[in-house]
């Protein structure tokens, strides 16, 4: 284990619970005066040796638990610490941090480090961004209810496309939900001093999936009553997006859909690509660029937006979700992405949310 410190403005919890779809909120506990963050991340290394028989494992990803730990009265820093698993796939696991050289270490929490400050945007410049806010009397007031909120980027970008086609017409809570049962179901597991993880399974797993409860039935000859099967993606409460998940896998495993392409492509180029996935539209390909591969021009427009919009910018006009998503990326430019995120919680958390649904 090592502990190591950043020093950034944000708030880990506001940022986990503000409903982005690169992933699932990571397990949390509170304990007195801290918050505490646990999840599961993969670093590039390609083979470790197993101290349980010293045998080298090809493993392409070495699988670590991350613990991140924050004072609530100090959003100026938070601390983390990280463990090696002791079971793979109920293989048992040894690496022992005492074992490694100074190299070794310095490589890995290195690596740690970089994937931290990808997955919180912590190169962002929240400062900047905020002097932005001020100089916008709509936009000012967010800064009361969003102070320390920051872009929560996909560990995964596939996990983001599943999570953004299931958070299509659903709510934070359900979608989830869902996205934690995908993983408990089929996920790699893997146990930790602190606990059982499990991985997002990949595109080639989604495939062999059951979509419902009478089509793993089928498969097994009907051996339980019906309300037995939950080895599908129905009983995951994915409901009509199973068929949208298994035909976006398809399309990413037929190189239809190139992940590692998308990060080199242009907005609009990257845009247009993304809505060929089945189940996805305007506003999920803009989630998925934003929260997925940090285009932070995008800005995501749904029926909410459109009405915060309207409310702030047009004195209550109707407005078309394609006219607010031109607005917003004009108006707000690079910060699109940023000011969506910020007007979406806003608007959920000061009442405004409740006065423009009537």
């Amino acid at each position: 284990m090592s502990n190591l410190r950043f020093n950034s403005l944000i708030n880990l919890k506001l940022t986990q619970e503000s409903g982005q779809t690169s992933q699932a909120p990571w397990k949390y506990n509170s304990i007195e005066n801290m918050d505490k963050f646990d999840e599961l991340i993969y670093l590039k290394v390609p083979s470790i040796n197993n101290q349980v028989n010293d045998e080298t494992i090809s493993l392409g990803k070495l699988p670590i638990l991350l613990k991140l730990s924050q004072d609530k009265s100090n959003l100026n820093e938070f601390s983390y610490l990280y463990e090696f698993p002791k079971k793979v796939n109920k293989r048992e696991f040894s690496l022992d941090i005492n074992n490694f050289s100074k190299n070794e270490i310095k490589i890995i929490e290195k690596e740690i480090r970089d994937e931290i400050s990808k997955i919180y945007d912590l190169n962002f410049d929240l400062e900047k961004f905020y002097n932005f806010l001020l100089d916008d009397e709509k936009l000012a007031p967010s800064l009361d209810f969003c102070n320390g909120l920051r872009l929560f980027i996909a560990k995964d970008p596939f996990e983001c496309i599943i999570s953004s086609i299931c958070s299509a017409n659903n709510s934070i809570a359900r979608w989830t939900k869902s996205i934690d049962k995908i993983k408990s179901n089929w996920g790699e597991k893997l146990e930790f001093e602190s606990g059982i993880f499990y991985s997002f399974p990949k595109p080639n797993q989604f495939l062999d999936f059951y979509e419902t409860p009478i089509e793993e039935a089928d498969a097994d000859g009907h051996s339980y009553e019906i309300d037995c099967y939950t080895h599908n993606l129905k009983s995951c409460g994915v409901g009509y997006r199973a068929s949208y998940m298994k035909k976006a896998s398809k399309m990413i495993l037929d190189n239809e859909v190139n992940i590692s392409d998308i990060f080199n492509m242009d907005y609009d180029e990257a845009f247009d690509l993304i809505l060929k996935i089945p189940g996805v539209g305007p506003k999920v390909a803009d989630c998925i660029l934003l929260y997925g591969f940090d285009y932070e021009e995008a800005f995501p427009s749904d029926v909410w937006i459109k009405r915060i919009i309207s409310h702030l910018y047009f004195d209550g006009e109707e407005i078309s979700a394609d006219k607010t998503r031109e607005f917003g990326m004009e108006h707000f430019g690079d910060y699109a992405g940023y000011a969506q995120l910020y007007l979406f919680h806003y608007a959920r958390k000061s009442g405004l949310m409740d006065k423009i649904k009537k």
